[in-house]
């Protein structure tokens, strides 16, 4: 086996779980510019929960590194780049983690390293955006002096089922020589095998569509229930009676948040457009879903108002803060559009979620999350995400909405 030193530069969601993985195998050093999510990990505390306080003190055990100094990275001769793309407020990509990421690898990159970016993006944005930059900084040549490959990550925050090493890897390299080299590079972590691509397009387009059908997909349900809303039918009703059809899919409306799907959508669209083409369909499907929070809140306040339940300085508690079910991540969580339209229409707020980080969300969002609850005290409750420790909360509130 060949000797390698990895560096895994950023360390969220993604990347942890992914440098702890491959720590097992291969000297590897973790790269944050967070110095307080760097403290936190050299303690031996998982701060995304996915791999669990255990796991990462036995990696710290065998020379795993997490640091902030980019002397500790640069003798590595692997750089792995899971730093997160994000959007501006226009919707259109935000590239300066990856612009600053490549820079950093750049001013190091010696003959014979290789970089590999899992971060999700546009295709092209590899060979367009960051080859580049790692040839000025480094005044190295592509494929003759350093290789670059590119692996989607498809990490499942909260998914205790799925994780690194048991989702099939795609794989793509900028040359045949670098593609095999890291195929066989993620063999030695991903038990599910690998999915080696042509090129390093198809790689990128693959993870584009995978989040683009899903939200897609969403957005249909979501419209339905819209419309549903409207007609008096129950939503759930319908798609229990159409999910009884062999070849019926079963995706069900609610709040698409996340770091994935509901900003990935966003950088295909705007590459569609640089090349001249309007996404009707991926745009529609983003628009739909953009609008949901308003939806919840119009129902909400809808279903009080029949039951004889006063709007103005009624109390009513949401349940869940993180973007999805049995995670703490809060990352574009739209249940912050949830409790901002039930606030415009004049109702008293709380939230409640035992699994998200309280500072952060008060930081990030400027809302509190409670650190506990007396359930009576609401004269509704709207369930937002469906975390299982919620299962079991009973409650003598008139009204409960659940997503």
């Amino acid at each position: 086996m060949e000797k390698n030193k990895i560096a895994v530069l950023g360390l969220g969601y993604v990347g942890l779980p992914l440098a702890v993985e491959f720590s097992k195998h291969f000297e590897t050093v973790g790269f944050d510019i967070n110095l307080e999510k760097v403290g936190v990990i050299q303690s031996g505390n998982d701060p995304t929960k996915e791999i669990g306080d255990d796991a990462l003190k036995q990696a710290l055990k065998r020379g795993f590194v997490a640091s902030s100094a980019t002397e500790e990275i640069k003798n590595c001769n692997i750089y792995i780049v899971t730093v997160p793309t994000d959007i501006y407020p226009d919707k259109t990509p935000n590239l300066e983690p990856l612009q600053s990421a490549s820079g950093t690898i750049g001013s190091m990159l010696k003959l014979g390293d290789l970089v590999i970016y899992e971060s999700t993006t546009y295709p092209g944005c590899t060979e367009e955006f960051c080859i580049p930059i790692l040839e000025k900084t480094s005044g190295l040549k592509i494929n003759t002096d350093f290789g670059v490959g590119y692996s989607p990550e498809r990490i499942n925050p909260g998914d205790k089922q799925r994780n690194v090493t048991n989702i099939i890897k795609v794989t793509s390299g900028s040359s045949e020589k670098v593609a095999h080299k890291v195929d066989a590079l993620y063999k030695t972590i991903v038990k599910a095998g690998t999915h080696l691509t042509p090129n390093i397009k198809v790689a990128e387009a693959s993870k584009a569509v995978e989040n683009a059908q899903r939200d897609i997909n969403i957005s249909f349900m979501n419209e339905l229930a819209m419309i549903f809303d409207k007609m008096e039918i129950n939503t759930k009703d319908v798609l229990a009676a159409a999910g009884t059809k062999w070849n019926f899919l079963p995706f069900r409306p609610g709040l698409v948040g996340g770091h994935c799907i509901g900003v990935d959508p966003y950088y295909l669209a705007w590459k569609a457009k640089q090349l001249g083409h309007d996404p009707q369909v991926i745009l529609s499907g983003r628009k739909i879903n953009d609008s949901m929070g308003l939806h919840v809140a119009s129902s909400v306040v809808k279903q009080m108002q029949q039951k004889g339940i006063p709007i103005k300085g009624s109390r009513v508690l949401i349940l869940g803060f993180a973007f999805k079910e049995n995670s703490s991540d809060t990352r574009n969580t739209r249940v912050i559009d949830v409790y901002r339209e039930l606030k415009e229409f004049g109702l008293t707020v709380d939230i409640y979620d035992p699994l998200v980080d309280k500072v952060a969300v008060k930081k990030e969002f400027g809302v509190i999350v409670l650190e506990s609850i007396q359930l009576d005290d609401y004269c509704a409750i709207v369930e937002a995400v469906r975390h299982d420790c919620f299962a079991d909360l009973k409650s003598h509130a008139q009204f409960s909405f659940r997503l």
